[in-house]
């Protein structure tokens, strides 16, 4: 019988004489913290599964006990904010005195507050097109090279996510000074594509990288093109990272405040310099709202995206 067969089990004994395979007088571990010794008159087994499951218990008690604690760490303000925002009164208390929604219906009055939003978005949208299209290119042609000059280009190409985003603002804004370029919605959108690009880089190579080559390999053999391969073949099997890239990256673009502080002049109004400037002036409970809003907006989108998204795929993938 095989050994696996006796793994957390009470072995049988054996007669004296009997060839059990094993060296005897020797001592074997059979697993589940058991030490199976054996000799002529058969089997002698250790105990020590009590030892063995005390420290499993421990050990998964203490990852846990992390988990936990970086879950309420993580996601405590964000219950403090949206508890918040449902306050009846007319400043920040938590936990909120009176409860009402005069705050968020506050948010479909103030002209300000929309007109910054629209501005994120329109800057959103154009930064994360761009990075969609420049991150999927520039992933597909450095994930899966070992040469010099890739390296080179995904360290040059990853720089934003290293440097100080106050350092880089400042760069891009002294760029565009000797450029004679005058700030506008258009500089800040350039300056965002920079910063987010990485990320897509980022999500598109993981997902080149666990390609099988096998696949571009079988539909050139086929006699397809190139474009034909990558328009059928290529894309849709890594449209999840895609995906995942450009989510991240329009996240990114949306609240991005360093490079927008530099990049924006008195007629560009994002809603994040806004509520900053809003929270300087008075503790006013409509920023909670804005927040509460992003984060219902963001949750429904993943939920969304997940269902339609990551079904579409998977039949995809099943073709």
């Amino acid at each position: 019988m095989p050994l696996r067969a006796f793994r957390g089990k009470s072995l049988p004994p054996t007669r004296s004489g009997v060839d059990t395979g094993f060296p005897k007088g020797n001592a074997t571990n059979i697993g589940s913290g058991a030490l199976c010794a054996h000799g002529p008159s058969g089997f002698i087994i250790n105990p020590l599964g009590k030892r063995s499951r005390l420290g499993d218990l421990t050990y998964a008690g203490a990852i846990w006990g992390i988990a936990g604690f970086a879950m309420v760490l993580l996601l405590a303000p964000t219950v403090v904010v949206l508890i918040t925002s449902f306050t009846g009164e007319q400043t920040l208390k938590f936990p909120p005195p009176t409860w009402s929604l005069r705050w968020y219906a506050e948010l479909l009055q103030s002209g300000e507050l929309i007109d910054a939003t629209w501005t994120s978005l329109k800057i959103a949208f154009w930064a994360t097109l761009i990075c969609g299209v420049l991150g999927t290119a520039a992933a597909l042609g450095i994930a899966r090279s070992r040469s010099t000059v890739a390296r080179l280009l995904d360290s040059l190409f990853m720089s934003p996510m290293v440097l100080p985003a106050m350092a880089f603002g400042l760069a891009l804004l002294m760029v565009f000074s000797l450029l004679s370029v005058r700030l506008s919605i258009w500089t800040l959108t350039v300056g965002h594509i920079v910063i987010c690009t990485p990320f897509v880089i980022r999500m598109v190579s993981a997902a080149v990288q666990q390609l099988d080559v096998a696949l571009h390999d079988c539909s050139l053999s086929l006699g397809a093109s190139r474009f034909y391969t990558l328009r059928r073949i290529t894309l849709p099997l890594i449209s999840r990272g895609i995906f995942a890239g450009c989510f991240v990256a329009f996240l990114t673009s949306f609240d991005h405040v360093p490079v927008s502080l530099f990049l924006s002049d008195a007629r560009t109004e994002v809603l994040p310099i806004k509520l900053w400037q809003i929270l300087e002036a008075s503790l006013d409970v409509r920023v909670a709202a804005v927040s509460g809003v992003i984060v219902i907006v963001t949750l429904v989108g993943l939920i969304v995206a997940e269902r339609l998204f990551g079904r579409g795929v998977g039949v995809a993938e099943r073709r």
